[in-house]
């Protein structure tokens, strides 16, 4: 399997960094790997073009706009329509040009926020999103469902798979628009640093997630490459599978987690006046672990051992 010919849509970023890293390591040499510069994702000629010349046999979407609860409120139209507009071109384009298998990753906020917790890959459209990133969840929505439908409609092997909070390795490290963990070092760092002894942390705390290290993440799409069909979803009645961490932690005991790494001392206040976001999301990531995948890298290790990310 190692001389196939792998698409990475998003080959720059976070994931697809972390992901090109684990695939060299184990041997693929056959990967395709276009900047935004050589290929522009928003416009589906080009992403035919480029399919028609290359003609990937995987293709794993990892590329799309990301950030946080304030990247998200900052810029609502460019996050639904810019991640709308590159994922659907790429999956309508796997299906045109017989692309053999599709991996979409999909993030957590595509639940309900009201949904029973764990997380289970039933709960899909069963209620109301978090308003803060409904328009990336919607986006992601609308992806999982093209991967469904293809599949029912041609037996395409596009295979959906739902992520808990991301961090890790080549991170985009910015306080005010980055995920949570990668913001947290972010700032944590600066106080300690420049010697500042209170942070302020954004809501109550007492929030709880779910963290994936990107070399799990990098680890469960090789597995769900050699592993997962989609037949293995759709036919079971789900429309995508979670991936995650398993682990529950509060943002108050991340804080501290975060604290210790970089040797921070100080005091952490948290800010009950800001927005929360949901209060619970963990995923239940049953599924994928009884097909056999599991994770391995605990979240103080992910944290305290690549500080120089």
């Amino acid at each position: 399997m190692n001389d196939v010919k792998i698409l990475i849509a998003g080959s720059t970023g976070f994931a697809g960094s972390n992901i090109i890293n684990l695939f060299h390591a184990k041997g693929y040499r056959n990967i395709l790997a276009p900047t935004r510069k050589e290929l522009n994702f928003l416009r589906q000629a080009d992403v035919e073009a480029y399919f028609k010349v290359h003609r990937p046999e995987y293709v794993i979407i990892a590329a799309g706009k990301a950030g946080g609860i304030m990247a998200n409120m900052a810029a609502p139209a460019k996050f639904i329509y810019e991640n709308t507009q590159i994922w659907l071109n790429i999956i309508h384009t796997a299906h045109l040009t017989g692309v053999r298998k599709l991996i979409f990753l999909g993030s957590s906020t595509i639940y309900p926020q009201a949904a029973s917790q764990p997380l289970r890959e039933e709960y899909i459209l069963e209620g109301k999103l978090e308003k803060n990133v409904e328009p990336y969840a919607i986006a992601k929505i609308l992806a999982i469902k093209l991967c469904k439908y293809y599949y029912a409609s041609f037996g395409a092997n596009f295979i959906p798979l739902t992520l808990a909070n991301l961090y890790g390795p080549f991170d985009h490290f910015d306080s005010d628009n980055a995920h949570v963990v990668p913001s947290l070092i972010m700032r944590f760092r600066q106080a300690k640093i420049t010697g500042n002894n209170k942070i302020i942390v954004w809501g109550t705390g007492e929030p709880s997630r779910d963290f994936l290290h990107v070399e799990d993440l990098a680890t469960a799409i090789m597995f769900s490459m050699k592993n997962l069909n989609a037949n293995q979803i759709f036919d079971a009645g789900i429309d995508h599978i979670n991936i995650g961490s398993g682990v529950e932690i509060t943002i108050k005991d991340l804080c501290h987690i975060i604290a210790e790494a970089v040797c921070f001392e100080g005091e952490i206040e948290f800010d009950a006046r800001k927005p929360d976001g949901a209060i619970r999301k963990v995923l239940d990531i049953s599924r994928i672990k009884t097909i056999g995948w599991t994770p391995h890298v605990s979240l103080k290790d992910g944290i305290t051992i690549p500080l120089a990310y």
